[in-house]
């Protein structure tokens, strides 16, 4: 499936109605589980007045997230899709700026006390120059969380722009160690009820979105009856120490 098109399609719409930007957000935050995973590592380790890199930004939700929540925070986010950026720009002020960057040779000129790398390095082909670029970008004792669908995830072997089909933890976790980090957690996410949220409110209205925009009565309805159902899978599947899931999240220290 390509999601590119989807992606630059709401763009798009973003960049004609501004406000449909926080909208956009929170329905990030309701229906996607992975939003839950990161903003909690986030929580878990960033402090007021630190440094965030945001790599690979895509739609700039996580530097948002950084920005509205710690005042005295600054943000540094790079893309290869600068317009999302540069539409995000207009309305996030001061503290935060962004450049135009491939994750393989990219550098930042100064150092963060914290990156993320969501959903990025099953695009890139080569993955352990990022995970170096990235540890290189941070100050002694930064933090770096990355997020990344497993290989036992279907979707990501059908995913037009992966390079690869998701990651085994362990292989993930080697590189890591081999760049010069430290293991804080490791963890799957999106295991049993995780996915079937995911199939519930990602898979299947896209499906049906592909074939027809004359399904969009039926997927509002869809959604309507099934978001509370969601949101209690996606709590059960954070309350769990899950053993396998189709999602890896994993926070590492820089040595």
């Amino acid at each position: 499936m390509h999601y590119d098109p989807i992606k630059d399609s709401l763009a798009e719409r973003i960049k004609l109605f501004p406000a449909l930007r926080r909208l956009f957000y929170r329905a990030l935050d309701l229906l996607l589980l992975r939003q839950r995973y990161v903003k909690a590592e986030i929580e878990r380790y960033f402090r007021d007045g630190m440094r965030f890199y945001d790599a690979g930004a895509g739609f700039c939700q996580y530097s948002d997230f950084v920005l509205k929540n710690y005042p005295n925070s600054r943000v540094l986010a790079t893309d290869l899709k600068t317009e999302y950026l540069r539409q995000y720009s207009f309305t996030s002020g001061p503290r935060f700026s962004y450049m135009n960057g491939d994750l393989q040779v990219f550098r930042p000129k100064h150092q963060y006390d914290m990156a993320i790398a969501i959903d990025i390095l099953e695009h890139i082909e080569d993955d352990v120059a990022v995970i170096k670029n990235i540890h290189s970008s941070l100050s002694n004792e930064g933090i770096f969380i990355i997020s990344t669908p497993s290989r036992s995830d279907p979707a990501a072997h059908f995913t037009a722009e992966h390079v690869r089909p998701g990651y085994d933890k362990g292989e993930l976790e080697k590189k890591l160690l081999d760049s010069g980090f430290e293991i804080v957690s490791s963890a799957y996410s999106y295991g049993f009820f995780g996915a079937l949220s995911w199939r519930l409110m990602i898979k299947y209205p896209l499906m049906l979105w592909g074939k027809t925009k004359l399904w969009a009565p039926i997927i509002a309805l869809w959604y309507f009856l099934l978001l509370p159902v969601s949101e209690l899978l996606m709590r059960f599947d954070m309350l769990r120490t899950n053993s396998s899931g189709t999602g890896i999240i994993i926070v590492v220290r820089k040595k």
